[in-house]
């Protein structure tokens, strides 16, 4: 068995995994590895650039070292691949979280019970629930199901199918430490600019595959070509733009608008403005794109993984052959 089956079958045993099990309550490696990188901020903080960046390296690095040496210890076993791939594929994505978040939520908006919803709503976003209303708190959660799309489960199969278990657990590491210090506070403004923006470029592909996706599986793929094309631009983070632009597109909802995040109020475009707003229902709606678009992402993923390896041993082969005739 080749290295692109063994991922094709981890990924989708993991993928597998989290549908049917989700993150354990206790213990998940990702919580262990932000344990980890707090640590490692306590030692290496200071106002400054340079200091965060040799954070983002050792953690980096680390997530990284970690998976290449986990991948040689069981390379000689294809067995043992394809299980090391799938604990991974399982430790870093995170789909079912967010669909059992997302829908806690929307089961108390159908209920009526705005307070429970906006209890809720911390652990799937940073928005300060106080000051949203069940609409605020709908739209809020259908972006945030699009934007972890892409964060939570793309972006890790893409960098999976690039790299295995390194690139899987290096885009998790990054991902990770952007929630942690990526943001725009006093004390992250500077130590934090490198982890948001290698969170830039290494969540790049998983974004444009995200709204490519969303666009093919939705149930309106003009739409949300149409919104991608006219309104991602606007966004201010290169990466959730396009994904929350094609997934309100692709639903007809209208996202985007002022919003708040801990007092910080922030008036951001609109997106997809011929819309409609966001109503409870878009919930389950959004969520059942984003598990369209991961299963969708772990094909695309595997089938590019595996072109890609016969591609490369085909060039090979003929840079043989060629050197052989040349000393015949």
């Amino acid at each position: 068995m080749g290295a692109d089956r063994e991922f094709a079958y981890g990924a989708a045993a993991g993928l597998l995994g989290d549908l049917l099990l989700g993150d354990p309550r206790r213990g998940h490696p990702v919580a262990a590895f932000g344990r980890a990188a707090a640590a490692v901020e306590q030692m290496l903080w200071r106002d400054d650039r340079g200091r965060g960046a040799l954070h983002t390296a050792v953690c980096v690095g680390g997530a990284v070292a970690l998976g290449s040496l986990a991948s040689r210890c069981v390379r000689s076993s294809p067995a043992a691949s394809v299980a090391l791939t799938g604990a991974a594929t399982w430790a870093v994505v995170g789909g079912t979280s967010l669909a059992r978040e997302a829908r806690a939520i929307g089961r108390a908006l159908t209920a009526g019970d705005v307070q429970a919803a906006r209890a809720r709503l911390p652990h799937l976003c940073g928005r300060d629930p106080q000051a949203l209303d069940a609409d605020g708190i709908a739209r809020a959660v259908v972006e945030s199901v699009a934007e972890n799309t892409s964060d939570a489960v793309v972006g890790a199969l893409v960098w999976g199918a690039v790299a295995g278990v390194p690139g899987l657990l290096g885009f998790r590491a990054v991902n990770t430490l952007d929630a942690m210090v990526g943001h725009k506070s006093p004390r992250y403004r500077r130590y934090g600019w490198a982890s948001a923006r290698l969170d830039d470029v290494a969540g790049w592909p998983g974004a444009r595959l995200t709204a490519v996706l969303a666009a093919a599986a939705g149930p309106d793929p003009r739409g949300a070509v149409r919104a991608w094309r006219a309104d991602a631009a606007k966004h201010p983070s290169p990466n959730a733009g396009p994904v929350e632009a094609s997934f309100a597109g692709a639903l007809g909802v209208r996202l985007g608008g002022t919003l708040s995040y801990a007092g910080r109020v922030e008036h951001r475009p609109v997106l997809n403005g011929t819309g409609r707003p966001v109503a409870t229902a878009d919930i389950d709606r959004a969520v059942r794109l984003s598990r369209r678009v991961g299963w969708l992402a772990l094909g695309v993923g595997a089938a590019a993984r595996i072109a890609g390896t016969r591609i490369i041993g085909t060039r090979i082969a003929a840079a043989r052959t060629s050197g052989k005739g040349h000393r015949s």
